[in-house]
């Protein structure tokens, strides 16, 4: 099976992935810190949403290709990379304030730990699914 949707979305996170990164570079430059966080909050908020960025993102992408791969409809790999991409940015600009609103990181935290139960669900059910 070929993947004709889900590439889209990981280059649409791709670049965001790049603008994380070029952020947490540009904070580390201003606060001269080569390694850790310097004790400064915008340092440790930037590389923060990047770390966390790079430790959900690749995951989510690799379950929601599985699902494309068994042939899931498009609307349910649409919809997941749609939720991914969304909860991925609200999460990096809420985490990313010093006075962080907490909504937009829960909102990014729970979309995406969702995000993942439903792809393994769906991937766990699938033999169950096509014997019904």
């Amino acid at each position: 099976m070929q993947l004709n949707i889900t590439p889209y979305y990981a280059a649409i996170l791709a670049l965001l992935f790049i603008i994380l990164s070029v952020r947490t570079i540009k904070t580390r430059r201003e606060h001269k810190v080569a390694i850790g966080d310097g004790g400064e909050k915008s340092l440790l908020r930037a590389s923060r949403v990047h770390a966390n960025f790079s430790e959900y993102v690749p995951f989510s992408l690799l379950l929601i290709a599985m699902l494309e791969m068994q042939s899931y409809s498009q609307w349910i790999i649409h919809s997941l990379c749609i939720a991914l991409v969304a909860a991925r940015t609200a999460h990096a600009f809420g985490v990313s304030q010093v006075d962080e609103n907490f909504k937009f990181r829960i909102f990014g935290t729970a979309t995406t730990i969702n995000i993942i139960a439903i792809c393994a669900f769906l991937l766990l059910a699938k033999p169950f699914l096509m014997s019904a």
